[in-house]
């Protein structure tokens, strides 16, 4: 694997990151919008991991505030009961050399710095490629569990 870094995301990531899940995620959620990155950033600063893969050269001659390419994310939400995980995405070219792997254990020292005590992510039924991923990193399904939703997107802040 290159040299890889892996950071919160910034407000001025917030395009690029929505530029790259249509690229390298599966699936759109509601939330997939500029406001909706904007208030998980704003709420909890650290949940939205990067992995950017570094400009080649030095790191001090690097321009300020350029560390590479991004290549993958990772949302890692703790609400204080459960840590979730959400938009576990690399990007195709860049798969299977470590990126989620390093993501997901990036998230995981997150969880456990803030008490957690055990993952869950979500995960499409149809998408096999990651039913494979997350089952090497030590994730399991749940099948006694089904997810109710109830969309919330007409009410008003």
């Amino acid at each position: 694997m290159s040299d890889l870094r892996i950071r919160p995301a910034t407000a001025d990531d917030l395009d690029t990151v929505l530029a790259f899940w249509k690229t390298a995620a599966e699936g759109t959620s509601i939330s997939d919008d500029r406001d909706g990155v904007t208030r998980l950033v704003a709420r909890d600063p650290e949940a939205l991991l990067l992995a950017m893969e570094a400009l080649p050269g030095r790191a001090e001659s690097r321009p300020r505030g350029r560390d590479g390419e991004l290549v993958g994310t990772v949302i890692a939400g703790f609400d204080g009961w459960r840590c979730h995980l959400y938009r576990l995405a690399v990007h195709p070219g860049r798969r299977r050399q470590g990126i989620g792997a390093a993501l997901l254990a990036a998230a995981e020292e997150r969880f456990v710095r803030l008490g957690g005590r055990r993952g869950d992510a979500m995960v499409l039924t149809r998408n096999e490629t990651a039913h494979h991923a997350w089952r090497a990193a030590g994730y399991t399904p749940e099948e006694h569990w089904r997810r109710w939703v109830k969309p919330l997107a007409d009410r008003a802040d």
